[in-house]
């Protein structure tokens, strides 16, 4: 596994508007160490990373992308021998792309573009030659690296690029039967519509996702919305009203749960964005202002300034121009 942290590091900083020379005095640190550890020549303590983490404003995502050295050693030998994968490179694996995931809510999306892409090529690589136990939650952690990569060329209007990679890890999903993965990637491609404009592709992506056989009730409702909000735009009021109420029915079901782990900002909160977003498509535009006004408040702090926040607020100023 390609340990991407000073590529990620020396982006981060950029966008910071640091140099490697004005990061080292920022952090007390010795020029020519952190000169090393950004150039790949190497690795960075445990508190170099959370300091780096630090000044970026990453909230422990970017020192979160640094294996130990015991995961490393073993995520190097399951690279060097696919066959004889074991489940704590796996861990290590779903470790690494959580932390990937937390960056995507902090940092431009190009900034991540080229070390995910990196880290997606080997670990699809290591599931081709992948056997035993441990090859289907290896399935999932590539899936997921797989729908991530597009989620990262979606939000940058790439869309050449982020579809095909959302109709792989759909198929990587569907090896092991994993609904939420499947569903998620058919969200992507709902997103993908929306921003192309494409009413009809939006209702047929989320509505899509909104089907998927073991989809979180947490997914189906933003799926159901976020596909009235479709039908909204192409005049089927009544039809998209309905899907409104197929949501409705799944909220108290849904607050009963946590969010899946690879959709962990699903909260009954954000779904008000989702419900924004429909309201706005509906031409209610009071209750959508006070559903996105309401969502964005209560995101969580690290979560306020994620560029995947823009569309919502850009919803949420059309909502109160037109109300």
């Amino acid at each position: 596994m390609r340990d991407d942290f000073a590529d990620l590091a020396r982006r981060a900083l950029r966008d910071a508007g640091y140099s490697m020379k004005a990061a080292a005095r920022e952090m007390h640190y010795d020029p020519a160490y952190v000169s090393r550890v950004l150039n790949g020549k190497q690795r960075p303590s445990k508190n170099l990373a959370r300091a780096l983490d630090s000044l970026t404003s990453s909230g422990g995502a970017l020192a979160g992308t640094v294996l130990d050295e015991d995961d490393a050693s073993r995520v190097a030998r399951s690279a060097e021998n696919p066959s004889r994968l074991d489940g704590g490179t796996v861990d290590a694996l779903a470790g690494v792309l959580a932390a990937y995931r937390r960056l995507d809510d902090t940092a431009e999306p190009r900034t991540i573009i080229p070390a995910t892409m990196a880290q997606m090529r080997e670990v699809t690589r290591m599931l081709k030659e992948a056997r035993g136990p441990h090859r289907d939650r290896l399935a999932d952690v590539a899936s997921e690296w797989v729908q991530f990569s597009g989620w990262l060329f979606a939000q940058t209007r790439e869309f050449g690029e982020a579809v095909p990679l959302l109709n792989e890890a759909v198929e990587l999903a569907d090896e092991t039967g994993n609904g939420t993965l499947a569903a998620q990637a058919l969200n992507f491609k709902g997103y993908i519509a929306r921003q192309q404009g494409r009413p009809q592709g939006i209702t047929r992506w989320f509505g899509a996702a909104a089907s998927t056989p073991g989809a979180h009730p947490a997914q189906r409702i933003g799926d159901y919305l976020q596909a009235a909000g479709g039908l909204a735009e192409m005049g089927e009021t009544d039809a998209a009203l309905r899907m409104v109420e197929d949501a409705e029915k799944l909220m108290d079901k849904a607050a009963k749960l946590p969010p899946p782990e690879t959709a962990y900002w699903l909260t009954p909160n954000f779904n008000r964005l989702n419900m924004g977003i429909c309201t706005l498509a509906l031409g209610r535009y009071s209750e959508a202002a006070d559903h996105l006004r309401t969502g964005l408040a209560g995101l969580p702090d690290e979560l306020k300034d994620a560029p995947w926040t823009w569309e919502h607020k850009d919803a949420l100023r059309q909502a109160v121009e037109a109300a």
